[in-house]
């Protein structure tokens, strides 16, 4: 009998061939129903395709949020982004959704930079570290055009005076064995580890102390950071806040179609601030293929596109145009596509949006300024 490799998801590590119905289940998600997708779509005017192609997938609480909307009580939308290196495809893809919720929703994003949780989890990472690629990955975030008027940034370090009081509050709720049996952490962790989920809890009811009122929030994230915000649910309640509702999308896979998600630890990760070239030699050398071994058995089998990985790029990110996708498919399964040609169309996909990308970063430099929150 094969014995089924078995799949790890934390908030620091996501390895084997991910069973997402099974991470449903163990998490206590909920799989997003239809009539979740029609109430968005009414009051969004459309669906994005990330939603359609089931890409944001599960949630929690996601009817309550669109209840309270419906009633006039506008949510808030909450993300972050630790700064331990550079920025890759897979960074942008929830953040490109938040940006779609923000415009259609006409709501603030308060955007947490936690610098100090890799510089507590990885031994080899420094503050010095962690101030480079802080700034870095600020101009990442602002290049995809969030409004300047309703997106705050807070930095943990930085922005500690505002944070540090409510974090208090929060760890004063949580014990050693709810951490241990959330994170995995044992008694040789360091204690800043150990206290560090009380900070990440804090942006999912700051607008709320800030503002004095209560204001519903929606946590839009990849479903690995998931078991933050469990404990961040059980704990709000008992400081008189409402429980965080989230969104949960799948991982964009790495290149070589192995398992688990793109890392930046990978030479093959593809970076915002990669180069034309780099892309194409990227794409053509690594990325995964569902196509026959030769031209002649591809066109007369086809290939498959559900293993592809060009393919699966273009369906999580980067063809917005469903029509188009289809008949790519389509064109795949048949045989009538090749894997170089979806391949290359692929790469012209990707430096066309990393040209605007990459020129909307160069810009945000002089932006900085207007999104940093101040205390």
């Amino acid at each position: 009998m094969k014995k089924v490799s078995e799949f790890k998801v934390t908030p620091w590590e996501v390895s084997g061939k991910v069973d997402y119905d099974k991470l449903v289940r163990e998490f206590g998600v909920s799989k997003i129903e239809d009539s979740l997708l029609k109430r968005i779509e009414k009051n969004a005017g459309d669906l994005h395709f990330m939603l359609r192609r089931k890409v944001f997938f599960a949630h929690r609480d996601l009817k309550w949020i669109l209840d309270e909307y419906d009633k006039g009580n506008k949510f808030f939308l909450y993300t972050g982004r630790a700064p331990s290196g550079s920025v890759h495809l897979g960074h942008l893809l929830p953040w490109i959704f938040t940006k779609w919720l923000q415009d259609k929703f006409g709501v603030e994003l308060w955007f947490q930079f936690p610098d100090e949780e890799k510089f507590l989890f990885k031994n080899d990472l420094s503050f010095e570290d962690t101030e480079k690629f802080l700034n870095e990955n600020m101009l990442d975030v602002i290049a995809l055009g969030f409004d300047p008027k309703k997106t705050h940034f807070i930095i943990d370090t930085k922005n500690a005076d505002l944070m540090y009081k409510e974090a208090c509050k929060v760890a004063k709720k949580i014990t050693f064995s709810m951490v241990k049996s959330s994170f995995g952490l044992n008694e040789q962790s360091n204690v800043g580890s150990i206290f560090y989920t009380s900070m990440q809890a804090v942006p999912a009811f700051l607008p709320s102390v800030i503002k004095g009122k209560e204001i519903p929030c929606l946590i839009p994230h990849a479903i690995d950071q998931d078991p933050h915000f469990r404990l961040t649910r059980d704990i709000m309640p008992k400081l008189g806040h409402y429980k965080p509702a989230s969104i949960q999308c799948l991982f964009l896979p790495p290149l070589s179609g192995a398992e688990g998600k793109m890392s930046s630890s990978e030479d093959m990760a593809i970076f915002t601030t990669d180069s034309p070239k780099e892309v194409e030699k990227k794409i053509k050398k690594y990325a995964f293929s569902g196509g026959r071994d030769t031209i002649e058995e591809h066109r007369k089998k086809g290939g498959n596109p559900d293993i592809d990985v060009s393919f699966q790029y273009l369906k999580m990110f980067f063809e917005p145009d469903d029509k188009k996708l289809a008949q790519i498919e389509k064109d795949y399964r048949s045989g009538k596509l090749l894997t170089s040609e979806l391949k290359e169309y692929l790469i012209e996909k990707i430096n066309a949006f990393l040209k605007e990308h990459q020129n909307k970063r160069e810009k945000a430099k002089k932006e900085i300024e207007k999104f940093l929150y101040k205390s």
